[in-house]
């Protein structure tokens, strides 16, 4: 069962999503929060797997809340940004605050669902589109860079396998696990031991850090 825990200031904007979240059958809506503040608190007390933030909240709004519980080495949530907004500035600041991914409160539900179940899997919750607006946006010049706690290295790792090579490709095309796992006939938790270690090797805090990086350095 997937723990979610449902930030947002609006209380009929969390009273519809745990509606949605209900139907999936696999997913537990563990708790809720109407500040930043909040979410901080909760996401200690309550340890989700998943959370859904939003970014305009009284008191602390939701890239500082994601900030702090990333940067918690005792928690272990992945952070999904809902927001109403579709503004570069957001998404490049939710990513450089260490959210999993970005999502628009007009999705449909089975967005919804499908995003928690990503995250929950340990993927990057991007579509192409917004893959290529953050590449784009991290391979221009260093000070057009966000300031993120995802470092990416400078230089080309010189350890990696030919197989997690393959599975570096395959993330830069911002497939999934189960994708790269049909792709290279392999079982998907083969790919996530591969995946694992290819952020390892890179230095990378996440996927979407390894994607940048593999277009910056030509290994795309």
């Amino acid at each position: 069962m997937i723990r979610v825990l449902l930030v947002d200031d609006h209380a009929v904007m969390r009273a519809g999503f745990r509606m949605i979240l209900h139907t999936a059958g696999d997913i537990e809506v563990v708790g809720e929060a109407a500040t930043g503040r909040e979410a901080v608190a909760a996401a200690r007390t309550l340890t989700p797997d998943v959370i859904c933030m939003d970014v305009q909240m009284p008191d602390m709004d939701g890239l500082e809340a994601t900030r702090r519980i990333v940067s918690d080495a005792g928690m272990a949530a992945s952070v999904v940004i809902v927001t109403t907004f579709d503004r570069d500035d957001y998404l490049f600041q939710a990513l450089a605050a260490g959210a999993s991914g970005f999502l628009l409160k007009n999705a449909g539900p089975e967005e919804l669902i499908a995003a928690v179940r990503v995250a929950a899997a340990g993927d990057a919750l991007l579509a192409p589109a917004v893959t290529k607006r953050v590449i784009e946006r991290f391979a221009s010049a260093p000070e057009a860079r966000p300031s993120a706690p995802q470092a990416i290295p400078d230089a080309p790792p010189l350890d990696l396998t030919e197989r997690e090579n393959d599975v570096l490709h395959l993330l830069a095309q911002a497939r999934s696990n189960a994708e790269i796992a049909r792709e290279l006939f392999i079982g998907e938790a083969t790919v996530k031991t591969h995946v694992s270690n290819v952020l390892q090797k890179l230095g990378a805090r996440d996927r979407v850090a390894a994607v940048v990086y593999a277009h910056q350095h030509g290994l795309a």
